[in-house]
């Protein structure tokens, strides 16, 4: 079992170890913890390629040591050529998960970079965008070591990917699968980062960058042009707030599923969680059964906050969660019928020392996205826009300019004993999932850190990689908890005892003294970084 990783003056966990380096040289230069985080997502473009790129979204949530905190959501919009009629003319009666056609909506994660380094700057931030994008410029020039996650990534999918224009190559070695170990280098992609360093990150959407990254787009059949980069901003939002007998949990607003993450907390502290045992059948049983119950909520409201019906924050009223939680019986599974897919992701956290805690997440939506990438930028463009559906009848019906939904969500939390804790993971359906199981074994049950990321998990519904329904639970469940989840109805699946499918988890905490401890997830390339 892993030890809880602690520092005294900055600390930074993601689900490769490169990036939390990038985070805590950024701070030890002086930056503060947002500026640390855009370095970070710079690097983790570059050396966990299968999992997030530049040619994705993200979305933070950051908690100043005081004030309220603040949202920012880099998700970009749908092509104002992405109509339905126009994949139905071309045959198709729901969008395609690779090439061309899917690749229909703005990559956003540059812009709320961009975003987020105007609070950075008003936080006092003040070093250079060049000096946060260094590592990143470094790896891909350089290189580094392919990891096994990413050799296993492109061993799955290459048989569907290997003739997507651009994908064999950029990310085979030599026409070859790369092998862990092997240095992988992105030369266009160091061209691009340096081009952002030079022109500032606006270039991205209108500037010299954007033309080039616009005239790809159209060589590859792609329906984005040039207008489209151009009409995307990033915005600065108010996050989604829970008031929980621990404290206050903050989430990401709409198109994402924040709403879900905080809705499945609310109800379980309405639902008796405390008066059971940690990582029993009934801890298991009652987080399975709020998951369901949160996730009608996501289906029947959650979309472009343009087009939904309700007014989100109010999904966490305190008598609608109060009534949900009424309906959840601990001796017996309700009916489930199946998950929104997968997702590829990555979630990183930074805590600075003067208490500034940033939560992100970062994303190209399946492995590799969209497998496209662009000739001359080297960007591997996102698939996210497949999430829109054909039916002009349907919640998430595509239309141009609508924000497509995003699984991706990043927690905060500022607790009553004067804790600030952020923590998320990547994983589709997983994500609330898992991000209930850390907050529960951590914060109601008093688990170490460490613990409550490493402990045996589950999952209901699909997560990236896989394409079924169960309610999964890795192997290192006792025997009796898993019969004892079957007996009440729960449709279980057993998977490997550390297993990949339950995504990368990872949580910060700084203490009210000033102390911070992290805790990274062993199944992924991470670790946790701090002095």
């Amino acid at each position: 079992m892993l030890n809880t990783a602690r520092a005294t003056h900055a600390i930074a966990v993601a689900p490769h170890h490169l990036a939390a380096q990038s985070a805590l040289s950024v701070m030890r230069d002086g930056g503060n913890a947002i500026e640390a985080m855009v370095a970070a997502a710079a690097s983790i473009a570059v050396v966990y390629p299968h999992m997030n790129g530049i040619g994705g979204d993200s979305f933070w949530v950051i908690v100043p040591p005081g004030g309220a905190p603040i949202a920012i959501s880099g998700c970009g919009q749908a092509a104002a050529a992405a109509t339905i009629e126009a994949y139905h003319s071309r045959g198709f009666q729901a969008i395609p998960m690779r090439g061309s056609l899917a690749a229909n909506t703005v990559a956003g994660t540059v812009g709320g970079w961009n975003k987020a380094l105007e609070v950075a700057h008003e936080l006092g931030g003040k070093l250079p965008l060049a000096r946060l994008l260094a590592d990143a410029i470094g790896y891909a020039t350089d290189g580094v070591p392919v990891t096994d996650s990413q050799q296993n990534a492109t061993r799955a999918k290459l048989p569907e990917l290997a003739k997507i224009p651009g994908f064999s190559d950029t990310f085979l070695i030599n026409g070859e699968l790369p092998l862990s170990g092997q240095r992988f280098k992105q030369p266009r992609m160091a061209r691009t980062l340096g081009m952002l360093a030079r022109d500032g990150l606006d270039s991205y959407y209108r500037g010299a960058l954007a033309e080039e990254i616009a005239a790809d787009l159209a060589a590859i059949g792609t329906l984005l042009t040039g207008d489209d980069l151009r009409a995307y901003q990033a915005e600065r939002k108010v996050p989604l707030h829970l008031a929980h007998s621990a404290g206050d949990v903050y989430n990401m607003t709409p198109p994402t599923q924040g709403a879900v993450s905080l809705a499945i907390l609310g109800l379980l502290d309405r639902a008796g969680l405390a008066e059971v045992e940690a990582d029993s059948a009934d801890h298991v049983h009652l987080v399975v059964e709020a998951t369901k119950r949160a996730f009608q909520l996501r289906d029947k409201f959650i979309t472009d906050p343009a087009y939904m019906t309700v007014d989100p924050q109010s999904l966490l009223e305190a008598d609608k969660l109060d009534a949900m939680a009424a309906t959840i019986d601990l001796h017996v599974a309700a009916p489930w019928g199946k998950g929104r897919g997968p997702g590829d992701t990555i979630w990183m956290g930074v805590i600075d020392e003067s208490g500034l805690a940033v939560s992100f997440i970062q994303s190209i939506y399946h492995e590799f996205g969209s497998g496209i990438v662009l000739p001359t930028t080297g960007i591997n463009w996102q698939n996210r826009g497949a999430s829109f559906s054909l039916d002009d009848d349907k919640l998430l019906a595509l239309k141009p300019g609508k924000k497509p939904f995003h699984t991706l969500n990043p927690a905060a939390a500022r607790l009553k004993d004067g804790r600030t804790m952020v923590y998320g993971t990547m994983g589709g359906d997983g994500q609330p999932q898992t991000q209930a199981a850390v907050f529960t074994r951590h914060v109601v049950f008093g688990q170490p850190l460490q613990t409550s990321v490493t402990a045996p998990r589950w999952l209901l519904g699909r997560t990236w990689g896989q394409s079924s329904d169960t309610l999964k639970l890795e192997q290192r469940f006792p025997q009796a908890v898993i019969d004892a989840l079957a007996a009440r109805g729960h449709d279980v699946e057993v998977l490997l005892p550390f297993d990949e499918t339950m995504g990368h988890a990872g949580a910060l905490v700084r203490h009210p003294d000033g102390t911070l401890e992290g805790a990274s997830d062993p199944r992924s390339d991470g670790g946790v970084a701090g002095y």
